[in-house]
C-alpha cells in the first residue's frame, strides 16, 4: 500500500547541481563521499531483453549496462547493440574517477550512479519516499509504475506533455488523467494508438508546458539541454529512471521538479513484488 509517512526524516542531500559536469566535478572533489580514486568497481554487466506485452500490437528491447560498487548498482541504458563487449570488461577494477573519464558516455554515467547509489542511497533521509510496485506480470508492474511516474506530473487542465523516451504505459497513464501529449523517442514509430512520435525533444520544448523524460536522456546527452529550457522558463521537468537513478535527484531544484527512481534490478526482471522511489523537489526556502 502506498501511504504517508507519518513522520518525515529530515532530509541531508546537499545542494543541487549546477550542470551534469559541475555534479563530476564535486563527486571528484570528494564533497559526497570518498575519494573516488580509492573506489573500484567489482563487477561489471550487461542486461538485455526484448519484451511484447500480451493485448499490445508491437514490442521493444533494452540494453543496460550496470556497475557493481560495494552494495551499490549504477546503470545506464544504451541502444541495443550500441556497446562494445569491451566496455563491460573494461570496468572490471577500475577506480570510480577513472570511469568517469571513460570515452563512452554510459560508462561515465553507470559509474556516476554507482558511486552517488552507494553515497546517497534511496531513503527517506535523502529525499526519496517509497513506493510499492505490485507483484505480477511485466505488463501489471509497468502500469503500476507508469501510475506512479504520472502522479509526479503537477500541470493545470489542458497543459501539454513533452513525453522523451516513449513507454506505452506511461501514454496510456497521460490518457487516463485527461493529459495532452506530445511523444518522442530517437527510434521514432509510433504510439499504440497509432500517433506519430517524433524525434527531436529540442524542436518541440517551446510548445509544450511541461516534460516527462527517460533517465535514457543522460546516456544520449540530451538531458542537460532539457533541464536547461524547464529551468529557464519554469517548466516542471519530471525523470522517470533506470538509468542514473541517483543521479536525477541531484538536480532537484536546479531544473528537476521530481523523479521517479528505479534502481536496479528493474521491475521488468523479477515478477514479485517491488518498489520505486519518488522525490520532489523543495518548496522555496524549506529546510534541508
Amino acid at each position: 500500500m502506498n501511504t504517508a509517512l507519518t513522520r518525515t526524516p529530515a532530509v541531508t542531500t546537499p545542494a543541487p547541481a549546477a550542470s551534469y559536469d559541475d555534479l563530476v566535478t564535486r563527486v571528484l572533489d570528494g564533497e559526497f563521499g570518498p575519494d573516488p580514486r580509492t573506489r573500484r568497481i567489482a563487477v561489471a554487466f550487461s542486461t538485455r531483453q526484448a519484451v511484447r506485452h500480451e493485448g499490445r500490437s508491437g514490442g521493444y528491447r533494452n540494453e543496460v549496462l550496470s556497475l557493481r560498487l560495494d552494495a551499490a548498482v549504477g546503470s545506464c541504458a544504451v541502444e541495443p547493440g550500441a556497446l562494445p563487449d569491451a566496455a563491460v570488461e573494461d570496468c572490471v577494477g577500475a577506480d570510480i574517477a577513472r570511469l568517469l573519464a571513460h570515452p563512452l558516455r554510459p560508462v561515465r554515467v553507470a559509474a556516476l550512479d554507482a558511486y552517488l547509489m552507494q553515497e546517497l542511497p534511496h531513503t527517506p533521509a535523502h529525499g526519496a519516499r517509497p513506493w510499492s510496485l505490485p507483484a505480477g506480470s511485466s505488463l501489471r508492474k509497468s502500469r503500476a509504475r507508469a501510475r506512479a511516474v504520472a502522479g509526479l506530473l503537477d500541470t493545470p487542465p489542458g497543459a501539454r506533455v513533452l513525453v522523451v523516451g516513449v513507454v506505452n504505459s506511461l501514454l496510456e497513464a497521460l490518457r487516463t488523467r485527461g493529459m495532452s501529449y506530445v511523444p518522442c523517442d530517437l527510434k521514432g514509430g509510433t504510439t499504440e494508438w497509432d500517433e506519430a512520435v517524433r524525434t527531436d525533444a529540442l524542436a518541440e520544448l517551446e510548445r509544450c508546458d511541461a516534460v516527462l523524460a527517460s533517465g535514457m536522456t543522460l546516456g544520449n546527452g540530451s538531458f542537460e539541454p532539457l533541464r536547461e529550457h524547464a529551468l529557464r522558463h519554469g517548466k516542471p521537468l519530471v525523470m522517470f529512471a533506470q538509468t542514473g537513478s541517483a543521479v536525477l535527484p541531484r538536480f532537484l531544484g536546479s531544473g528537476v521538479s521530481a523523479v521517479c527512481a528505479e534502481p536496479y534490478p528493474f521491475f521488468w526482471l523479477d515478477g514479485g513484488p517491488g518498489s520505486i522511489h519518488r522525490y520532489r523537489a523543495q518548496a522555496p526556502g524549506a529546510a534541508r
